[in-house]
């Protein structure tokens, strides 16, 4: 009875702790999200068909690049700032406009671009209604900072805004997807209330979190680039890994396997996310209590877990691919089988960046571990499109060049005695 006490008495403390909370909640999100995706996936795929969500896909993917350099990987020296200083509102404004600012004028050179792009590419100018419309919801993500809510560790807030937009989702496609004809207005209902959520989050800001929000000058803002710029770069080459394979699929083979390669990744998402997050939710904390035990007790249990999702993924993925997609869509599940590695390496390496060379301001090293791991991505995706045409052999290349990046971590740690 003691024991029993004991847990009761360790559950309810951990369901009231910031970390539980935090990690509730961005876990929560994501998972409700991709679950919403996959309620709707069987009616997408069979309403629209492969063509012209391979299509959609396509374009997003693209997109993804846009919203890649807007980013600017400002996102995380400012969830450091704010981690560290949760109760000074002066910081938190200041960190905010400066974020803010930055993304906007990066997002005006973005539009410029895109329409130069709709002038030169027949593909793009074929479609370029499609391609503004996807490129709105990243405006949306500028006036949603999710970093924001992180750092203060107030992610339901961020639960909650974005459930209700994919809930909302749900009957509007069902009301007006009706053939392959509809594209144009799936895209509108996905990019319009991603942008509507931005621009409530945005006053939501101003008004309940007491966020002064300002222009900053071009002079100021040089700092707020330096201190991104090594992010920005482990985030070009972690974009650069995960899109290439998309936009290689839609240019070397055709769109119907553009969209099997995303029924993989989606399947895939759930179980990725919900262990994943585990780190980001611990990151505050992690920052203030601060141990080489602690970091290593994470990382023993983060892999002895992975090994169960990818073990879970193994046996119940053909289900889930028939169970969504349909025998047409079977094609999917090898892809599952060969992706389910990477659970492995975005738990472990993300333990390495965020708790060890964040930490100590190795900033450098997650900028080397990056390199290394798109430098053999290219390479043995070079080695797929000369020598074998298959797109499987292009998701073997992503998964060998995140095995090879998360021995580079071990490496480098046990060489600079980092643990």
């Amino acid at each position: 009875m003691f024991k029993i006490e004991n847990i009761k008495i360790l559950l309810k403390r951990s369901y009231r702790s910031k970390v539980a909370e935090n990690y509730f909640f961005m876990t929560f999100l994501q998972v409700a999200g991709i679950l919403i995706s996959l309620i709707l996936y069987p009616y997408i795929i069979r309403t629209l068909g492969k063509e012209a969500y391979g299509t959609y896909i396509f374009i997003a993917s693209n997109i993804s690049f846009l919203s890649l350099f807007i980013g600017f990987g400002f996102s995380l020296p400012a969830l450091k700032k704010i981690s560290l200083n949760q109760n000074d509102n002066n910081i938190k404004s200041q960190t905010v406009s400066e974020v803010l600012t930055s993304q906007i004028i990066l997002c005006l050179f973005c539009a410029i671009f895109l329409a130069v792009l709709t002038v030169f590419i027949p593909f793009v100018r074929a479609n370029k209604i499609l391609y503004f419309i996807i490129f709105l919801s990243t405006l949306g993500g500028i006036l949603f900072p999710s970093w924001y809510f992180q750092g203060i560790q107030k992610m339901k807030f961020v639960t909650y805004v974005n459930l209700a937009l994919r809930l909302l989702t749900i009957p509007l496609i069902f009301i007006f997807i009706k053939s392959p004809a509809d594209l144009l207005k799936y895209t509108i209902i996905v990019s319009g209330l991603s942008f509507s959520g931005g621009i409530f989050t945005f006053f939501y800001l101003q008004i309940k979190e007491n966020i002064k929000i300002r222009f900053i000058s071009i002079k100021t803002l040089k700092s707020v680039f330096a201190d991104a710029l090594p992010f920005f770069w482990t985030s070009t080459i972690d974009t650069l890994k995960h899109e290439s394979i998309t936009f290689i699929i839609g240019t070397f083979f055709n769109m119907s396997s553009v969209a099997l390669y995303d029924l993989a990744n989606k399947i895939i998402s759930i179980p990725r996310y919900i262990i994943y997050n585990i780190n980001s939710a611990l990151f505050p904390n992690v920052m203030k209590n601060h141990t080489l035990d602690r970091i290593k007790k994470i990382m023993k249990t983060e892999r002895l877990l992975s090994v169960v999702v990818i073990t879970i993924i193994v046996v119940f993925g053909y289900w889930a691919v028939l169970l969504l997609g349909g025998r047409n869509m079977i094609g999917a599940y090898p892809i599952v089988v060969i992706q389910s590695i990477t659970i492995f390496t975005w738990l472990i390496v993300g333990c390495y960046l965020n708790f060890i060379f964040i930490p100590h301001n190795k900033y450098n090293l997650v900028l080397k571990t990056k390199l290394v791991e798109i430098i053999s991505l290219m390479f043995l995706q070079a080695i797929s499109i000369l020598f074998f045409n298959n797109i499987l052999y292009l998701v073997v290349s992503l998964v060998l060049s995140e095995l090879l990046e998360t021995l580079y971590c071990y490496l480098i740690v046990k060489k600079n005695k980092l643990i």
